[in-house]
């Protein structure tokens, strides 16, 4: 399912107020939105990292976002592959740097945080180790728009995780990576995790 949120688009209708509740107009908070961690070389394989919060999974195994023009475009374009992390709880600070500062100004930043790359071995991208999750995917769809920007979705070829973040069925666990999702209603970071229902399970009991 994809999240993707819409902050900030204008709307060309007429707002119409909706009764007893406080109205924002043509304005969204889509939740959750992951801080994603896109990681890319350049064309001297150096390796950047951004974070981009609008994006998400868009099929079995496809994920897409959209951004504006960045290194980060500049090198999917390029290269037509990237990996995507996450930011957690451990990183929030290194991970919200990474959104911060372009890599266009600053090309060693991966290595200014005190991170560490190794290279994918099934995509031309780097996998950031201090990342425990890591998407490696390649890009099927880039979209360029007039400004330089793209909208890309990426087909992942292999997903690999270490064992820390792993439960007792060794599949990943969100309690245990604790990744941030962002809140763009208050531009902070959640930490998502807790456990509060089952999918596919929680609604039978209106079944009977």
């Amino acid at each position: 399912m994809l999240f993707v949120s819409l902050i900030g688009l204008n709307s060309m209708n007429a707002q119409n107020n909706v009764e007893n509740r406080k109205n924002f107009g043509a304005k969204a908070v889509i939740t959750p939105l992951p801080a994603l961690m896109i990681a890319t070389y350049d064309e001297n394989n150096n390796p950047d990292v951004m974070m981009a919060a609008w994006g998400g999974q868009c099929g079995p195994n496809h994920i897409c976002f959209e951004l504006s023009a960045h290194k980060t475009t500049s090198n999917l374009k390029l290269k037509k592959a990237f990996t995507i992390s996450f930011a957690d709880k451990k990183t929030v600070d290194e991970s919200d740097y990474f959104g911060i500062v372009s890599g266009n100004k600053e090309p060693k930043k991966v290595e200014k945080v005190g991170f560490h790359t190794m290279k994918s071995p099934n995509v031309d991208a780097p996998i950031i180790k201090e990342y425990p999750l890591a998407l490696e995917c390649k890009v099927i769809l880039f979209e360029e728009d007039k400004n330089g920007g793209a909208r890309v979705i990426g087909e992942i070829v292999n997903m690999s995780a270490e064992e820390s973040i792993l439960d007792e069925k060794g599949l990943v666990d969100l309690s245990k990576l604790q990744p941030v999702m962002y809140d763009s209603s208050h531009n902070t970071y959640r930490v998502v995790g807790e456990e509060v229902g089952k999918a596919w399970g929680s609604g039978k009991r209106f079944m009977k």
